[in-house]
């Protein structure tokens, strides 16, 4: 296989579940290695063209499809990122249908979001599949799930998650979202989380059918280092901060200030903001080929078959256009995946081995 043909094929994999060295898999098989390289080539060749058109992916196995962008509503809510009139949050939905969003991610916390969801979704349930969380109220999952019932007027949530990953005393929790779903109050459960030791725990020990991470261009792991754990186990995968809370949308500079006291990033130092932004920079080469490095950064993790959805935050109409009718069906080049994991090792990214690297530089046989 020529060196080009195989780059194209590992890094159209996000050059990271081919990898096998360089992820922690170089005592892996041959055999396996090259079952690897042909489902990569398969995710590769079956990937549209030419982007803008909504693509639609596997739900884990819950059986369900979903928009390969999903809609993320924290930024509709009021209390994160800005004040939102209820009216634009609204257009925003309805262009992200009309460019064939499906999946809708919200919660109680996230201040107004809930029930304007729930306003929006009105005659229009059966299209959507609508995602919330947990967030450790009070009352109990039980009762806040009956609220949260009420607020997005419907009478069973799609995908319910707990909003972290409970700790060791907090077993019961499993316990309570089992219950919802044997009830019907859910269809699927999740558990939004951070870390690689929370995936294995949940992989092994749960009947979790799916988790929300982050993941991005700054932040590859903990996603990228527990692809075979994640794909063996056919979890959904629901991916957020593939933006960064905007840095990587490349239009902030290491002097822009938060001044908005609805915007969570006002809590930035001045040194934390020049630092994220100088480490967004370093991405600002992927410009030239995508157009802009808000496009690129969000398609990044569209690189892995394993990721179900990319949540994008939208509070206008303009942002839902973009989000949904240009991000969707696009696909990092293998160059720009090649030198992407290279930015990242230098900014501190820890891959475990460099046996495949080695070998598609060096031009040797798999």
């Amino acid at each position: 296989m020529p060196l080009s043909r195989r780059l194209a094929v590992a890094a159209g994999f996000t050059a990271v579940t081919a990898m096998g060295g360089l992820f922690g898999f170089s005592r892996w098989t041959r055999s396996r290695l090259e079952s690897e390289l042909k489902d990569a080539e398969s995710f590769l060749t079956s990937a549209p063209e030419r982007p803008g058109g909504m693509v639609y992916r596997q739900f884990g196995a819950t059986g369900l499809r979903v928009s390969e962008i999903g809609f993320g509503s924290w930024g509709i809510g009021g209390r994160a990122y800005g004040a939102v009139e209820k009216s634009v949050a609204l257009n925003a939905l309805s262009v992200a249908e009309e460019l064939g969003c499906n999946f809708v991610d919200t919660a109680m916390v996230y201040g107004d979001a809930e029930p304007v969801v729930g306003e929006f979704l009105a005659g229009r349930r059966s299209r959507w599949i609508v995602a919330t969380k947990f967030s450790g109220q009070e009352e109990g999952m039980a009762r806040t799930v009956e609220d949260q019932l009420r607020r997005l007027g419907t009478d069973v949530i799609d995908f319910y998650q707990i909003h972290w990953a409970p700790g060791r005393d907090e077993g019961n929790l499993y316990e309570d979202i089992y219950r919802l779903k044997k009830a019907g109050k859910i269809r699927f459960a999740g558990v939004s989380l951070n870390s690689g030791r929370h995936i294995d725990f949940i992989a092994d020990n749960t009947e979790i059918d799916g988790i929300q991470v982050p993941c991005s261009l700054l932040d590859p792991f903990p996603f990228v280092d527990r692809l075979p754990k994640i794909r063996a186990r056919r979890l959904a995968v629901v991916i957020r901060s593939s933006l960064r809370e905007g840095f990587l949308t490349g239009k902030y500079t290491r002097n822009s200030t938060f001044t908005d006291q609805a915007d969570r990033r006002r809590k930035l130092s001045r040194d934390e903001v020049a630092s994220l932004v100088d480490k967004a920079e370093r991405f600002r080469f992927l410009e030239a080929e995508y157009g802009s490095m808000a496009i690129a950064a969000a398609r990044y993790p569209l690189s892995f078959p394993e990721a179900s959805t990319v949540i994008l935050g939208t509070k206008s109409s303009d942002q839902a256009r973009v989000n949904f009718g240009t991000v969707p069906g696009g696909r990092l080049s293998a160059a720009s995946l090649a030198r992407i994991q290279e930015v990242q090792m230098e900014l501190g990214s820890r891959y475990n081995g460099n046996w495949f690297m080695d070998r598609v530089r060096s031009g040797a046989g798999l």
